[in-house]
């Protein structure tokens, strides 16, 4: 059987604040810049999600698009989106929620259950702006 690489995009609005709670406004600022923000600051996030597999000879898929969508869409972007990171979701509860924390978080919440579909996640990427994205491949 063919070995093969899918990707499933999906997207997500969230608030979050880059801060240190042990520092001063001016500290985080000088840190993280305006993303120390103290009233928060938001994101149209681009979540992307790359599985890889042997392709069924009966279906001629590596995993069923519908499947990953709804797998994502319950474990992720249900409990992020129109959310405070910082605030709202547990899995990033005293975390940072830069977007490399965002990517290790994702992998960890879907490398198992997309095991259990029958597939490898391989990457996590999240798109924050036009100009940024982080990668996270497990390592």
């Amino acid at each position: 059987m063919p070995f093969a690489y899918l990707t499933r995009r999906e997207r997500f609005s969230s608030a979050h604040r880059l801060f240190k709670p042990d520092l001063t406004d001016e500290e985080n600022f000088e840190l993280y810049g305006q993303c120390s923000h103290p009233n928060w600051h938001g994101h149209n996030y681009q979540l992307f999600v790359t599985i890889k597999g042997k392709i069924n000879d009966t279906t001629g898929y590596v995993l069923n698009l519908k499947h990953l969508s709804t797998l994502i869409k319950k474990e992720i972007i249900e409990k992020v989106d129109h959310k405070n990171l910082n605030v709202d979701v547990d899995f990033l509860s005293g975390i940072i929620p830069s977007t490399e924390n965002i990517a290790v978080f994702i992998w960890n919440k879907l490398k198992d259950p997309i095991k259990n579909l029958g597939a490898e996640i391989h990457r996590v990427k999240i798109q924050e702006t036009e100009n940024n994205y982080v990668e996270y491949f497990g390592e």
